[in-house]
């Protein structure tokens, strides 16, 4: 202990406080997984410095945190709040979550970007009044300290963003040239900062990549030290093909692998999760470095757009509205609804929640079935007049897992957590939009529900999901864990207290439990309140 005072003394300087920060008499989960200590966390800077009995030393802050535990900022392995920051900077449905970074680019990145990719996202910027004045990461990541976010924000360069910029949004296959392009474009967002390359394969224009494609990407990724990261080509009926697809990706590109949001879709698959956690399992041991990450809950999240099949969204939104509107396309639609990326289901599974136009505000927060019924039609011309309402921007939950397959997941010891969601508030710009619980409630939900008051894994475990492991998964290694030299990312919590309260019907309600977040050596959070300081930044791999 006394070589640690002597650390954190060297580190401030003669006549100066020996911290900045002290959070004192918590108990101490470190992030490893280690059984929790007695211990006070000293800060100097944007560091932690000491560890240990710190009542002797001096500090310019104190904050008394007895009764309550001391964790690494939580890291979200899949957020969506990359533009959502630029309009409102709080991500207050992170920080009252205790996160501290973000992962995100899921399929689509923030950058690169051009006049076209950029026309796709007219109206969410005409809303917000937002100007995209970048077109590379570095510029976003310019644009993004000037925002001063909450929180910490790192990417990886989406595989769909590259085939766009290449090749459009339509079914055709790269030549050798293009896809020369196409990698030199992942090469140079790996230069500017990108934890890796990514994929979402089960929405078009993605839909139409090959695994040789996808292969040349990952290598490309991988000289970089970078990772490839995917949501799987099919999580419902196609999925154990899907798997070994991703599996075939890692071994062939000798790179580490993350599947997003791992879960068994479709009532037609449930019980399989124990399948699909055994072939990755074995993938493991024969030393492919593949891992996964999950959200708390039994129901999914997309666009309504997902149900329709890959061919009727070729080209993107404005040809997909052009046959939606074609009765002889409109019926070859309805032939393949219900059985689409995320396995069979029912309208009764679909719910509506978040729309931008607002003719379809009557109709959120209500199932499909329901909304067929007020319209007198039926749940397949509902679905696809609903789309043609809503210029095709409507998302939904699908309530299509089950709760037992979800646990089976939770519990791998390779699973992280991630809320696939932006960072919002219950007031300002996204204050009226509704989404998904995960949104607001996800690590409340690990910590409480499922570490808490079910037992599926000690709160260590539940802590180590949601700090080392993903720090290690995307490569931020000065994040993720509490001891001297590391970044000041920490949260504390009440563990007995800690619980979710946002519902499916009801989604937009901050946890219960969280007292002080940390980031970067700014208190954001104390007392349960914002205190206005913004300290996060742009994250690049290896750091």
């Amino acid at each position: 202990m006394r070589a640690l005072l002597v650390l954190s003394l060297v580190l401030s300087g003669a006549g100066s406080p020996d911290f900045d920060l002290v959070l004192a008499n918590g108990k101490v989960v470190d992030g490893t997984g280690a059984p929790w200590f007695r211990g006070d966390v000293g800060v100097k800077g944007d560091k932690i410095v000491a560890i240990g009995d710190l009542s002797a030393s001096s500090t310019v802050r104190r904050i008394d945190v007895s009764g309550k535990t001391i964790a690494p900022g939580f890291i979200d392995m899949l957020g969506q709040s990359e533009l959502m920051l630029l309009v409102d900077n709080r991500a207050e449905s992170k920080i009252r979550q205790g996160i501290t970074t973000e992962i995100t680019g899921e399929g689509r990145s923030i950058a690169p970007t051009s006049d076209a990719l950029i026309a796709e996202l007219k109206p969410f910027l005409t809303k917000h009044h937002l100007e995209i004045d970048w077109r590379d990461l570095t510029g976003f990541a310019e644009r993004l300290e000037r925002s001063k976010s909450a929180v910490n924000l790192a990417t990886l360069i989406g595989g769909t963003t590259v085939r766009s910029l290449v090749l459009g949004l339509g079914d055709r296959q790269p030549s050798p040239g293009e896809l020369t392009q196409m990698k030199a474009i992942v090469e140079r967002g790996m230069a500017q900062g990108a934890l890796g390359v990514s994929s979402a394969l089960t929405y078009p224009p993605a839909t139409f990549a090959t695994t040789s494609e996808l292969i040349a990407l990952a290598t490309t990724s991988a000289r970089s030290g970078g990772i490839y990261a995917t949501h799987l080509r099919s999580e419902a009926d196609g999925q154990a093909e899907a798997l070994e697809e991703a599996i075939a990706i890692g071994r062939a590109a000798k790179i580490p692998v993350e599947i997003w949001h791992l879960k068994v879709a479709g009532r037609n698959n449930w019980g399989t999760m124990n399948q699909l956690v055994r072939r990755i399992q074995a993938a493991r041991e024969e030393g492919v470095d593949i891992s996964a990450n999950m959200y708390p809950y039994a129901a999914a999240m997309n666009t309504l757009s997902s149900s329709l099949p890959a061919w009727a969204q070729i080209g993107g939104r404005e040809p997909m509205l052009a046959r939606l509107k074609d009765p002889a396309q409109r019926e070859r639609m309805k032939k393949d609804l219900w059985t689409g990326g995320l396995g069979t289901e029912s309208p009764d599974d679909i719910q509506l929640v978040l729309a931008l136009n607002p003719a379809v505000k009557p109709f959120l927060g209500k199932r499909l079935s329901q909304v067929a019924k007020e319209l007198g039609k039926s749940p397949e011309d509902a679905l696809l007049d609903l789309l043609l309402m809503g210029d095709g921007r409507i998302a939904v939950i699908r309530h299509v897992m089950s709760e037992e397959d979800v646990q089976l997941g939770l519990r791998q010891s390779w699973v992280s957590i991630g809320t696939d969601a932006g960072g919002q508030g219950i007031d300002g710009p996204f204050g009226e939009e509704r989404g998904h619980p995960r949104g607001f409630g996800t690590t409340a939900r690990v910590l409480g529900h499922y570490s808490r008051d079910l037992g599926l894994f000690t709160i260590e475990e539940a802590v180590r999901k949601m700090t080392s492991l993903p720090a290690s998964r995307a490569r931020l290694f000065d994040r993720g864990l509490i001891k001297p030299g590391m970044a000041t990312d920490l949260v504390v919590f009440d563990a007995n207290k800690v619980r979710d309260l946002a519902t499916y019907d009801d989604p937009n309600h901050f946890p219960e439990g969280f007292d002080t977040v940390v980031v970067n050596g700014k208190v954001t959070l104390h007392a349960g309140k914002l205190t206005g300081e913004r300290a996060g930044r742009f994250l690049k791999h290896g750091r």
